[in-house]
């Protein structure tokens, strides 16, 4: 059962069955993977010692122990971070790239695209209690964001009533994100399809836009860069404005949070104090208040930088409009858990409401993410008006 709506300093409370889901290792993540691969890489190499004096099976032995070794390395990586899940995460990484790539990732997922039919792949596409995923392409030419894929998930009964819907904004984290990692790595979909089965939440639809800003290797933080990418500006108006044009929303700022992990945590708070009157609720896991590239994106403006490190401005803020702010980490990054501490702290003092929720045994990874995910949405849910 989901507990009673929170106030300043409690926590929020998910079903069990949701938080066992969400906490789970895909098959992709299981920790035997690496390790039958580094098995075989020591085997290998111990058949390359012991057929030294062949310099043929040496040569094909210690090549084959090194790509199990790199493969045992990778899977290692992913089994702890939490990236790809299953057998169609791996696909939609793969498509992003080019060439022989995303034809593997094409094939991988039995030749359909990376945008369609997750919540299909969760094994949740074709019940009409399931979130439906759409989606379409934004550009903001004067922000200077290039097209990219904004991913939109409609809750039950969408397409069956009239009614308006709050939304809640997510954001990806950087550098190397995607707007489907909130689908992949965080699996927004399964969530929900679980909190609206077990009446854990309002109906809500959950946006995920793309904020690479056409180059996923840059470490944007979602910032208003001089000269180009505005990803504040293109977040705060041009998807909000989107959104509101092409699907039923309730057209308020009590309606709508925003939120994100890690780099789109930091975009999110640091775009949400600066439009207060576009946010109500803040929702952000593993999030940090100073932005680590604004040195070099704001070429050493201090006024800027400062402008922008929500940790130094924050306790100067005047909210004219009020904001709830979730607050989630793993307990095993103490800094994480400091640095949500220390902003629950401010906000408080700030006059706003705070929580913060720790994830019992997980860093600073996707899978805390993913495991963080349903109790940002109840929190949502608890926040926007007539959820009762």
């Amino acid at each position: 059962m989901v507990g009673p709506r929170w106030m300043s300093g409690t926590d929020v409370t998910v079903p069990a069955d949701v938080a066992r889901y969400c906490r789970a290792n895909g098959p992709l993540e299981s920790s035997l993977i690496w390790l039958g691969f580094a098995v075989a890489a020591l085997v290998l190499a111990g058949v390359a010692v012991r057929w030294r004096h062949s310099r043929r099976i040496r040569r094909r032995a210690t090549i084959v122990a090194v790509c199990f070794a790199l493969v045992a390395g990778l899977t290692g990586v992913n089994s702890y971070v939490g990236y790809v899940r299953d057998r169609h995460d791996l696909a939609v990484l793969l498509e992003r790239g080019s060439g022989p790539l995303a034809a593997l990732g094409r094939a991988l997922d039995n030749g359909s695209a990376a945008a369609s039919t997750v919540a299909a792949a969760r094994g949740a596409g074709a019940d009409r209690d399931a979130p439906r995923l759409d989606s379409f392409d934004l550009a903001d030419p004067a922000d200077g964001i290039p097209p990219g894929r904004v991913y939109v998930l409609l809750p039950p009964g969408y397409t069956d009533s009239s009614r308006a819907y709050p939304v809640v904004y997510l954001a990806h984290g950087y550098p190397f994100g995607s707007a489907q990692d909130w689908l992949t790595a965080g699996d927004a979909t399964g969530a929900l399809d679980l909190l609206y089965r077990d009446r854990a939440i309002p109906p809500m639809i959950v946006v995920s836009a793309d904020l690479t800003a056409g180059r996923p290797q840059r470490d944007w933080e979602g910032l208003d860069v001089p000269g180009g990418p505005r990803l504040e500006s293109f977040l705060s108006g041009t998807v909000v404005s989107a959104v509101d044009s092409r699907y039923r929303t309730v057209r308020d700022r009590a309606s709508r949070a925003l939120g994100g992990m890690s780099g789109g945590a930091f975009a999110a708070l640091n775009t949400g104090l600066h439009h207060t009157g576009e946010f109500g609720a803040l929702l952000l896991t593993l999030p940090y208040g100073t932005p680590g590239d604004a040195e070099d994106l704001f070429h050493g403006d201090r006024a800027a930088i400062e402008r922008n490190t929500p940790r130094d401005y924050l306790p100067g803020v005047v909210f004219h409009d009020p904001v709830a702010v979730f607050l989630a980490a793993g307990s095993h990054d103490g800094g994480d858990v400091a640095r949500a501490r220390e902003l629950a702290g401010e906000l408080t003092a700030a006059g706003q409401r705070a929580v913060v929720h720790i994830e019992p045994g997980f860093t600073h990874t996707w899978r805390t993410a993913r495991a963080t995910l349903p109790y940002m949405l109840v929190f949502a849910g608890d926040t926007f008006p007539g959820s009762g």
